[in-house]
């Protein structure tokens, strides 16, 4: 079960990761013209294509190693697994990528959000109270242990819907054989 949930694991790691480092590569060229939106639907998309190897683990060691069968929990403790070496990969390299190649990122991007406000009509006030919340915000995500936390909020919870359903679809209990 180990190999397993390190192999499939470290295979969905190595694609959130490279979805990381493309986006960091890509933000670090744009020079201020990035789409955010469009940067967090790549993101989002890249965490779902990751995440169907739960599936395929889970899938994997109900076939090959438990005879075909798998309770609800066991699929989702394999899931879990796979979910969180997963996410710490993608987090390890948000953060190398970040301190290294982006420390203005979270500038930037509160930049951006005060600019969607103003664009958007937002009153003055509105406009003061999100730039004082993410001047507060961009203070904390210095902070590595903080920064880490949110962007494992960003990819668990996808992680952990993908494991749910595909822990729901793939259990199967054993089959009483009648003589």
């Amino acid at each position: 079960m180990k190999k397993n949930i390190i192999i499939y694991g470290l295979i969905a790691g190595i694609i959130v990761a490279a979805q990381c480092t493309f986006s960091i590569n890509y933000m670090s060229h744009c020079k201020g013209n990035l789409d955010y939106d469009t940067s967090m639907i790549i993101g989002y998309a890249s965490m779902l294509i990751a995440f169907s190897l739960v599936f395929v683990g889970i899938r994997n060691y109900r076939d090959k190693y438990n005879d075909g069968i798998i309770s609800f929990s066991k699929a989702f403790k394999i899931g879990s697994l796979i979910v969180l070496i997963a996410s710490t990969i993608y987090v390890v390299t948000w953060l190398i990528n970040y301190y290294f190649f982006v420390p203005d990122f979270i500038e930037k991007y509160s930049a951006h959000m005060i600019d969607q406000l103003k664009t958007s009509g937002a009153s003055t006030q509105e406009i003061e109270k999100q730039t004082k919340e993410m001047a507060d915000f961009a203070i904390m995500y210095k902070n590595p242990f903080f920064n880490a936390i949110i962007t494992y909020t960003e990819i668990l919870p996808v992680g952990l819907i993908v494991t749910l359903i595909s822990s729901l679809l793939l259990k199967k209990k054993e089959i009483k054989k009648s003589y």
